[in-house]
């Protein structure tokens, strides 16, 4: 009662202890004055600039759990994202799947006992692309999924151009043919390979079937076979880096696609069993750049939440990123945006794509690597992010040169 009497307005103090407070402790306690981020069960993401706070928000709270890391070169990208890995998969069991084609995740991966996938067309490793569990159709035929797929990767590899509608009929007739056996096994034993899919079209008596087998031999027979062979690498390790970088650009989109899939049946498999899965995508502008890996990653970007999953997307060309629709769509969609320092094309179109404010914006314009601005949810948080320099953690992130 004395302490409620001394903060009403009519100047009786009957407490009398006295204690200095600065400005900026003081602007603590004005509720309308910062938003805080403090979700439960939630890992650190850096401190909060206004009022000092942590941020510990949790991505699993969102509406969706959709990410995209922006910034310019140098501004922390690379180690924003392997600090939301370390933190993951100390303080959770989900899985983590990663996408790298600069080879900056490596060391990290090694280091937490992760498994570093590299493909490319002289590698031993191989990812099958005709992979298929009993949970991909999502409870409907897997069948009708998988020949949307393999529909997809025959327009990629002959070329990029729509087929008619005798070597769609053509596609699906022998998709379903090869997965027969594979399907009555009852998903037991070696699931199909491209070559068999290539095999089962020179089976066809039609001749659009010999020219969809001709125009896909390179990539089945021939020298691009990598993703027609049956996998041999570890897909089952909780934490998953492919590395892309040596694809070449005959491989490139039909790597993403076959990445891709590979992912969404690691997905599928995961929901089945209750866990989460965290898919980061370094320089994702790299998918959009091809329809076919481009449109598929929009379709994952809005399946994956009933799935479980998280995707976060990471590029420094965010200009190049708006022109796209798709991807335009999948950033305003996204609950958890991270903006570190932008250049100032970038920042104006975020600030009308995100309805951020001139004093926001302070936030990301000419501030050190680490510092910026995030989107969690409906609010928009200024943060710092320090990491002790002199740490096996820090040497495993940087992508500094010299450190």
């Amino acid at each position: 009662m004395d302490g409620l009497n001394t903060v009403l307005p009519y100047g009786l103090r009957k407490v009398h202890a006295l204690r200095t407070l600065t400005t900026e402790s003081t602007a603590v306690f004005i509720p309308f004055r910062a938003q805080e981020i403090m979700h439960p069960g939630g890992i650190y993401y850096g401190q909060n600039v206004i009022s000092k706070n942590m941020i510990i928000a949790n991505r699993k709270q969102l509406l969706n759990g959709n990410s995209f890391i922006l910034g310019v070169s140098g501004s922390g990208k690379s180690f924003t994202a392997k600090r939301e890995i370390v933190n993951q998969m100390l303080a959770s069991d989900d899985d983590i799947i990663l996408i790298d084609p600069e080879r900056e995740y490596s060391a990290l991966v090694d280091a937490l006992g992760g498994e570093t996938i590299h493909i490319s067309a002289t590698s031993s490793n191989h990812i099958n692309a005709m992979d298929m569990n009993r949970q991909y159709g999502d409870g409907a035929n897997p069948i009708i999924l998988k020949s949307e797929f393999v529909l997809s990767l025959c327009e990629q590899l002959i070329g990029g151009y729509q087929l008619g509608a005798k070597e769609k009929s053509l596609i699906d007739r022998c998709t379903a043919s090869v997965y027969r056996k594979y399907l009555q096994s009852n998903y037991k034993g070696r699931p199909p390979t491209l070559q068999d899919f290539r095999a089962e079209l020179l089976k066809q008596s039609e001749p659009e079937a010999q020219d969809i087998a001709l125009a896909i031999e390179l990539f089945t027979s021939g020298g691009l076979n990598t993703f027609a062979k049956p996998t041999n690498v570890n897909v089952h390790n909780r934490l998953i880096c492919y590395d892309i970088l040596d694809l070449g650009k005959q491989l490139l989109p039909i790597g993403m696609l076959v990445v891709l899939d590979s992912i969404l049946n690691r997905i599928t498999q995961n929901r089945a069993k209750g866990k989460n899965t965290f898919i980061i995508i370094d320089e994702i502008y790299l998918l959009f750049q091809h329809e076919y890996s481009a449109n598929f990653l929009f379709t994952l970007w809005k399946r994956v939440r009933k799935y479980g999953a998280f995707c976060t997307g990471i590029t420094q060309n965010v200009d190049d990123l708006l022109q796209s629709h798709t991807a335009r769509t999948m950033l305003a969609n996204s609950e958890f945006i991270v903006m570190l320092n932008q250049a100032s094309t970038d920042r104006k179109e975020l600030a009308e794509l995100l309805n951020i404010s001139e004093l926001q914006l302070s936030y990301i314009t000419n501030v050190d690597a680490g510092n910026g601005l995030m989107k969690v949810g409906d609010s928009l948080v200024p943060f710092t992010d320090k990491f002790p320099r002199h740490t096996k953690l820090y040497r495993l992130m940087t992508t500094k040169p010299g450190e």
